[in-house]
Formats: C-alpha cells, sequence, structure tokens
C-alpha cells in the first residue's frame, strides 16, 4: 500500500461522501479507491468510515485523522514545491463555477494571460447564476455575488461590486424617464425580474439618499434566472435594470443604458470565491486564486 495515495483517496472520501464522486476527481476505479481505504483501515486498526448504501459518514477517530492528513498533505506538496530543482510548474483539472456576466466580460477575456502563465493547467468552467453544491459536484472554487449563506466555506472577498440603476433609450422613450424610485412600485413603470438561485424569486433592492431609504422591487413582465438574459432583456427595452457597474460600463458609453435616479445609490454587492473547508488546496487551485485576487485588483469593477 502507497500511504500517500491511500491518504489522498481517505481525504478526497471525505470530502466528496462517496467513494464513486471520490474516485472520479481522482481518476482512479472506485474499486482502487475503497481498496486504498480498507487497507488504510486494516494498518490502523480502526474504522475510519461508516458506510451505507446512500451516504459515506467519517466516524470521531476518522474525523480527527483527516484533519491531520490534510495538514500533512499540504505540508508534502509545500517541501516538494520549494526544493529548487524540482519542477514546480502547476498542471492538472480545475473545475470552477462562476456567474455568467462575470464569466463574459471579466474572466474569460483574461484567461489568455492565465494559461500564458500555467499552460499545464486545464480549467473547467461551469457558467451559470445557479447555487452549486462545492462538495457533491466535485468543484475545485466558485465565484459567487452576494453575501455566502454557506458559512463552512472558505472564502476570499473579491471586490465590492458598486451597483446602479438602468435603462434602455426605447423603453425611457416608451414609458417616459422616473424621476423618484417609487415610482416602480407605483406606476405603469416596469423592472427586469431576476430570479435569486436561493429563492427561486426577485428580491427588493435597497436605495437610499441623504434623507431616506427604500427597498424597491417593482412589477416585472418578465424574470430570468440568468445574468445576460437579464441584461439582454433591459438592452431590449423590457424594463428597468439594477446591473453592476462592469455590466454597465460598455452600454452607457455606447448610449444603450441610461442612468436613472442621481442622488440615490444602492447597496453594494460583495464578490466572494469560495472553496471546500479543510481540503488539500492544490497549487493548480492556489495559482488560480491568487490570479483572479490579482486581476480583480487591476479590474475596473467598482466604479
Amino acid at each position: 500500500m502507497d500511504r500517500f495515495d491511500a491518504m489522498q483517496a481517505f481525504a478526497r472520501v471525505v470530502e466528496a461522501g462517496s467513494f464513486t464522486k471520490a474516485a472520479e476527481t481522482l481518476h482512479m476505479s472506485k474499486t482502487t479507491v475503497t481498496q486504498l481505504v480498507q487497507q488504510l483501515e486494516a494498518r490502523l486498526r480502526v474504522r475510519l468510515l461508516n458506510r451505507t448504501t446512500r451516504k459515506v459518514n467519517v466516524t470521531a477517530d476518522g474525523a480527527a485523522y483527516y484533519a491531520r492528513v490534510v495538514r500533512l498533505l499540504a505540508d508534502m506538496d509545500d517541501a516538494e514545491s520549494s526544493l529548487p530543482g524540482v519542477a514546480t510548474v502547476p498542471s492538472g483539472r480545475l473545475r470552477i463555477d462562476v456567474p455568467s456576466p462575470f464569466a463574459r466580460h471579466i474572466l474569460v477575456p483574461a484567461l489568455p494571460d492565465f494559461h500564458r502563465r500555467y499552460p499545464d493547467i486545464q480549467i473547467d468552467m461551469g457558467v451559470s447564476d445557479r447555487i452549486v453544491d462545492i462538495i457533491d459536484e466535485n468543484v475545485d472554487c466558485v465565484v459567487r455575488g452576494g453575501e455566502l449563506l454557506d458559512q463552512s466555506l472558505m472564502a476570499r472577498k473579491l471586490a465590492d461590486l458598486q451597483l446602479g440603476v438602468f435603462a434602455a433609450p426605447a423603453y425611457l422613450a416608451r414609458e417616459g424617464t422616473p424621476v423618484h424610485p417609487r415610482e416602480l412600485e407605483d406606476s405603469h413603470h416596469r423592472v427586469v425580474g431576476f430570479l435569486w438561485a436561493r429563492t427561486g424569486k426577485p428580491v427588493p433592492y435597497a436605495l437610499h439618499n441623504d434623507r431616506e431609504t427604500l427597498q424597491i422591487k417593482g412589477r416585472h413582465v418578465l424574470a430570468v434566472d440568468d445574468g445576460n438574459a437579464y441584461l439582454a432583456a433591459g438592452l431590449a427595452g423590457m424594463g428597468v435594470l439594477w446591473l453592476p457597474r462592469y455590466m454597465s460600463a460598455a452600454h452607457e458609453e455606447r448610449g444603450e443604458l441610461v442612468p436613472l435616479f442621481p442622488g440615490w445609490q444602492l447597496q453594494s454587492m460583495p464578490l466572494y470565491l469560495a472553496y471546500p473547508p479543510n481540503r488539500h488546496i492544490s497549487r493548480k487551485l492556489r495559482v488560480f486564486i491568487d490570479w483572479v485576487i490579482e486581476l480583480m485588483a487591476s479590474a475596473n469593477v467598482v466604479h
């Protein structure tokens, strides 16, 4: 038994909650992963995992051992990387999931730089605005806007996105220009609804000026669950939009969107990069996280 392979297999089973999913991410057969864990348990003479037909759960001894194993795997990776004679170019497959507007406007246009730096890393990118189960879906990291509900995840804040309220000239020519946010609630005006993954429903937006704070939801004839479709609907004149500045800037410059309600501000939206807790952070994930943080520091996304 290779103790390193066995510990790595055990750690991955704990994280994935399944021998099958662990085998997929390790590019091993399920039989091999099962045998490695069984050999590890036999060597330690303790049961590390409780197996049922539906789920694999870690025992108390297994949880304590897992905490030590994760640190050991990280130390081994750091030790190997620190040797001057060892090739330290990160390589392998990296699975990420990001919102569709972030992918289109920021991440994908910058990826040639990442590939130039790390040509041996293969990125498999899910592009969606849904909530992804990082562990069950074997995703290395996600980028998400809004406060993180899963407090167990490790997270790095990338930015506080500044939001604005906009409408297309065609919409304003047809419906008139609202001068106060309340007009979106009690008149003929319409917004484009965004269906948040957490609730499946549109949520109010908080606007404030020097005198008052309002919660505005608005009425819609169209609601979507994808950021790019949301922007397209606004550009087509389907209603008023609430957008991060990185999505609106180019369209403002071309006159395709008009900012509304001068003197009013929207609460900023935090943008996070999150990854599984306690998992051994591979070099390929580590360099990707550092690169995204560098990218966001240089990108004009908060004004």
